[in-house]
C-alpha cells in the first residue's frame, strides 16, 4: 500500500519557549551571556510587566520587547513555525502560563515547542540579606510600633535574642537554632537602620558590614595577608596582637562588659589575667560571692565555660525536679563538665 504525500510530510516545527528569570537581588543589565545569546537569536520578546527593572536595559541592547501577556495556547501558536519565543518572567515568575503549558502538553492533543527553563541571574551567597535589609526599611517607615523604637528600648530584647541563642546551641535543636539565628540578626539590622537617622553621627548596616569586614581582614594576616598560621595558637598570637594594636588598651579589663552574667564575668577576668601572664591573687571574702568567684576562675583555667556548665547541671536539676512530680520520662544524661569548654578567648570584638 503505497503512502500518500501528506503521509510523508514533515510535522510542522512547533518551536520554542525560552522562560527567563532573572534575580531582583542583582543589579539589572548584568544578564548571563546564554541569556544575551537566546535574547539575541530569539523571534519575539514577552514581557508581561511594562516596568520589569530589566527592559530599559534589553531595549538599550537593541532588543525589542513586546508587553504582553499570552495565555499557554497563544503562546504556543506564537511559536509554530520553528519560532522562538523568549518570555522575560515577573518578580512572581509565571505560574499561571507555565500551569496551563502543562495542562496542554499533558492532553496530548497539541504539539508541544520545547520549553527552556533559563536563569538569567543568579543570587549570590548572602543575597537574601537584602531582602531583609530593604523589609526592615519599609517597616521602620510604616509600622507604628517599629517606627518609634530606639537603640535604649530595643537593648533589653537583643540580651533575650542571645540568649535563646544559646539555648538553642545547648539544645542541638537545628531549626531553632536557625530561626534564633534570624532574630539575633534582626537585631542587627534594626540598630542599624535606627543609626542611620541619627542627626549627627549616623551609619548605616553597609558601615556596620565594611567595619567588620575591615576587622575580620586585618586581623587574619594568615589568610589574607603574608603572615603563617599553621595552628590554632599561631591564629591567636596573630589575633591578640592584631587587637592589642588597634585597642590600645591600658588594662586588661578595658572591654569586658560588666552586665553579663556573674559566672561569665568572672570566667572572662581570669581569661583576661591568664593570657597577659598576671598574678593576680583572688581577693579573700566570706559568702557565697568568693567562692563562686574561685568557681568560675578555677573553671576557666581548666578550659571549662562555668556558665555553660552551671545550665548543663540546671537543666538536669529541672528534669529530676519534673521526674519527682510526675510531669516529665527520666532525664536523658547530660555532656560532662569537661565538654563545657570555653574556647580560646579570641572572638571579642
Amino acid at each position: 500500500m503505497n503512502a500518500s504525500s501528506s503521509d510523508l510530510a514533515p510535522a510542522a516545527d512547533p518551536g520554542r519557549i525560552v522562560l527567563l528569570t532573572t534575580s531582583h537581588r542583582v543589579a539589572p543589565g548584568l544578564l548571563s551571556w546564554p541569556a544575551w545569546q537566546a535574547l539575541r537569536a530569539a523571534d519575539a520578546v514577552l514581557c508581561a510587566d511594562g516596568a520589569h527593572p530589566q527592559l530599559p536595559y534589553l531595549r538599550e541592547a537593541g532588543t525589542a520587547v513586546t508587553q504582553a501577556s499570552p495565555t499557554a495556547q497563544e503562546l504556543v501558536d506564537a511559536c509554530a513555525g520553528g519560532r522562538t519565543v523568549v518570555v522575560v518572567a515577573t518578580g512572581e515568575g509565571e505560574p499561571a502560563l507555565t500551569d496551563g503549558l502543562a495542562r496542554l502538553a499533558g492532553s496530548g492533543r497539541t504539539a508541544m515547542p520545547e520549553l527552556e527553563l533559563l536563569p538569567a541571574s543568579y543570587d549570590l551567597p548572602g543575597a537574601r540579606l537584602l531582602d531583609l535589609v530593604q523589609v526592615m526599611d519599609r517597616i521602620r517607615a510604616e509600622c507604628p510600633w517599629s517606627s518609634r523604637q530606639t537603640h535604649e528600648g530595643l537593648a533589653k530584647y537583643g540580651i533575650e535574642e542571645a540568649y535563646e541563642l544559646v539555648e538553642a546551641i545547648e539544645a542541638g535543636d537545628r531549626e531553632e537554632l536557625r530561626e534564633e539565628l534570624g532574630d539575633v540578626l534582626l537585631q542587627v539590622v534594626f540598630h542599624s537602620r535606627i543609626a542611620e537617622e541619627h542627626p549627627d553621627a549616623p551609619f548605616s548596616v553597609d558601615d556596620v558590614a565594611g567595619g567588620i569586614v575591615a576587622k575580620l581582614i586585618h586581623r587574619h594576616p594568615h589568610v589574607f595577608g603574608d603572615e603563617k598560621a599553621e595552628t590554632p595558637e599561631d591564629v591567636k598570637e596573630h589575633w591578640l596582637r592584631t587587637k592589642a594594636e588597634e585597642k590600645r588598651r591600658t588594662s586588661v579589663t578595658e572591654g569586658v562588659p560588666l552586665g553579663q552574667p556573674g559566672l561569665a564575668l568572672a570566667a572572662k577576668l581570669a581569661s583576661r589575667v591568664r593570657m597577659a601572664g598576671l598574678d593576680v591573687p583572688l581577693p579573700r571574702g566570706e559568702g557565697v560571692g568568693y567562692d563562686l568567684l574561685a568557681l568560675a576562675v578555677r573553671a576557666e583555667a581548666a578550659g571549662v565555660d562555668p556558665e555553660a556548665a552551671l545550665r548543663a547541671a540546671a537543666r538536669t536539676y529541672r528534669d529530676a525536679i519534673r521526674q519527682a512530680e510526675g510531669t516529665a520520662p527520666a532525664p536523658e544524661a547530660t555532656a560532662p563538665e569537661q565538654d563545657q569548654g570555653t574556647g580560646p578567648d579570641t572572638v571579642e570584638g
